[in-house]
């Protein structure tokens, strides 16, 4: 087989990389795309297996990223998704390498942090692409010998013909141009003295082992250009997880401590608390739900549905859309918050969705909007919060435009983190940076309120007791002390 030489890194004017294509990576990142997107990276950071690369002199996190690269085989503009996989002329194996110690300084763009010379490794060998199925593909990373991305082509977010056309669609992709089509989970941070390994392979067919060592840079970035800098974040980021990175485990929003103290006090003292506290706008208000004997706390996920247009609706409403997307990624005890705008003529979750929300382990699902399927969904285990049942489908009234944003909600408004508890007696949103005080305060008037609800009941008068005055503060403070 051909390979990869200076007149095919010569050949590249353009090196187009792909954020996010495999559901491995989705998942370790925690969001998954509806549609493709790029970036891209300067034909100057193409370089041959067994060239070096330097990690800058300051940076700590040099990320590497195994990826399967396509070659550009002949000019290709506006060309069909059947059509484009005959301009790709060759697929190849590649790293695509950047420093997230510059992320910050990009805007997004990933010049500085992935741009930098020898940052996007080739070869060894082509595989030519009309030898392959393009779904049928293996890409395999080794760090330091140890095997650390082993990934297929099979199930990609978007297969490699619908990139080639979608990027045909408004620009023209020459001979030689190279598109980088995502990484699997795994890819992490190498460090100076480190061998990096990626081989791209289809049966007996293979690209050989692209082979990249890393150096150590000396030479200081200049002070009139952003500086390195890294926080626990991007640390997080580049190794795939804060385990990876060494570093703690988050501590959770809400605790299980936390979790119980608020499912102990009634909904009412919660409002009552709040509103001491001048928050009056955290209820939301006007629903049913499907198990009014259950009270459910967990931390709010949000989805937004915008009012239905024929034509938004082609683009946002099928497929992988946005509630899908919210209900297949909401996690053990999460509840899945809906924005409506109170629209009742129309379902916004069914049967199906939340079995799969059930399934997922969300503690509940609100919405401000129907519910399709009622007999169905008020037989699951969770409960559903919802203004009424309604048989019509979601097109009807509602394109799901939006997940994990700032949302209203029953003329609420629900951030996701949001502590929500419900029950019977209503919903209310707490915001979790007040929970661990407020929740203290409640259990105390629980218990000021068991004690003037027994004198009550001894046959007191509600006068002075009900506020307690300083008297019965006292007698409070004796009985309080008996009962510990």
């Amino acid at each position: 087989m051909e390979q990869v030489n200076g007149d095919t890194l010569a050949a590249a004017r353009k090196v187009i990389a792909v954020h996010i294509n495999y559901p491995s990576r989705a998942a370790q990142r925690g969001r998954t795309p509806a549609q493709p997107s790029y970036f891209l990276k300067p034909s100057s950071s193409l370089a041959t297996s067994g060239s070096p690369v330097e990690r800058p002199a300051g940076c700590e996190l040099l990320g590497y990223e195994g990826e399967i690269a396509l070659i550009i085989g002949k000019a290709t503009r506006r060309v069909s998704m059947e059509d484009a996989w005959s301009h790709v002329a060759a697929v190849t194996a590649s790293n695509d390498l950047g420093v997230y110690d510059l992320r910050w300084a990009d805007k997004g763009s990933n010049l500085r942090s992935k741009g930098g010379d020898g940052f996007t490794p080739v070869g060894p060998a082509l595989i030519p692409a009309d030898a392959v199925d393009p779904s049928k593909l293996r890409i395999r990373t080794w760090h330091n010998g140890e095997l650390v991305q082993d990934d297929t082509t099979e199930d990609l977010l978007f297969p490699f013909a619908r990139l080639v056309a979608d990027l045909s669609q408004l620009l023209t992709l020459e001979e030689g141009d190279i598109i980088l089509t995502g990484t699997p989970a795994g890819a992490s941070v190498a460090k100076p003295g480190d061998v990096l390994e990626v081989e791209v392979s289809a049966g007996d067919l293979t690209t050989g082992h692209l082979v990249t060592t890393v150096e150590q840079g000396t030479t200081a970035f200049a002070e009139f250009g952003a500086q390195p800098k890294v926080d626990d974040l991007q640390r997080e980021e580049a190794y795939g997880s804060r385990e990876a990175a060494g570093l703690p485990a988050p501590q959770p929003a809400l605790s299980a401590e936390l979790k119980a103290k608020l499912e102990s006090v009634a909904t009412a003292t919660l409002s009552s608390q709040m509103r001491k506290r001048g928050l009056n706008n955290v209820s939301i208000d006007g629903l049913q739900a499907t198990r009014p004997d259950r009270r459910v706390v967990g931390l709010a996920r949000t989805l937004r549905y915008v009012p239905n247009r024929e034509d938004l609706f082609k683009t946002h409403g099928g497929g992988f859309n946005a509630q899908k997307r919210a209900i297949d990624s909401v996690n053990e005890g999460e509840i899945l918050v809906m924005e409506a705008r109170g629209e009742k003529g129309t379902g916004t979750v069914g049967d199906i969705l939340a079995l799969r929300a059930q399934v997922r382990g969300a503690a509940a699902i609100i919405t401000d909007g129907g519910v399709r399927d009622y007999t169905a969904v008020a037989g699951l285990e969770m409960p559903t919060h919802f203004a009424n049942p309604h048989p019509a489908v979601l097109g009807r009234r509602h394109i799901p435009w939006d997940t994990d944003i700032t949302i209203a909600c029953g003329g609420a408004t629900v951030q996701p983190g949001d502590i929500i508890v419900a029950d019977s007696d209503g919903i209310l949103v707490i915001p979790p940076a007040i929970a661990e005080e407020l929740v203290e305060d409640c259990i105390q008037q629980e218990k000021e309120e068991a004690f003037i609800f027994e004198m009550v009941k001894q046959g007191n008068s509600v006068d002075g007791l009900y506020p307690m005055n300083a008297d019965w503060q006292a007698k409070y403070k004796e009985w309080a002390g008996s009962n510990d």
